[in-house]
């Protein structure tokens, strides 16, 4: 049980499969470093940008009234959330992580509405 509430309080867990030897030598690379960087980049600053009245200065920080103010899910989102939270047995903390991470794949994204693939791909890192 001691272990189950440490990992409670770790906001992101990813598990990374190993890549297989012919994946690594086929010469074919992935997303460009400087790619990501500026998506991060834009990130951060529509981060700066929603919070620059408030204390905080990102998604991660974000408190209960920030978090249903900015993390508002349509209906579609909201079902696959609702069905993860019976489905996992998610804590209430785990519900508010996980949509500080969907928040944070929609900047990502560049969008300014939270969609329904965001909250999917959050629930994946419990």
């Amino acid at each position: 049980m001691r272990t189950q509430t440490f990992l409670d309080r770790i906001d992101l867990h990813i598990e990374v499969p190993l890549v297989d030897f012919k994946e690594l030598s086929n010469g074919v690379s992935g997303e460009k470093s400087d790619v990501i960087r500026e998506r991060v980049l834009a990130a951060k600053q529509i981060q700066l940008e929603r919070f620059k009245k408030a204390s905080n200065t990102t998604n991660a920080a974000m408190g209960s009234r920030q978090v249903r103010q900015h993390c508002a899910l349509d209906a579609e989102g909201s079902g696959y959330l609702e069905h993860a939270m019976e489905m996992m047995n998610f804590s209430a903390r785990a519900h508010d992580r996980i949509l500080k991470v969907v928040r944070t794949l929609a900047d990502l994204g560049g969008s300014p509405h939270i969609r329904a693939n965001d909250v999917l791909e959050a629930i994946q890192y419990p």
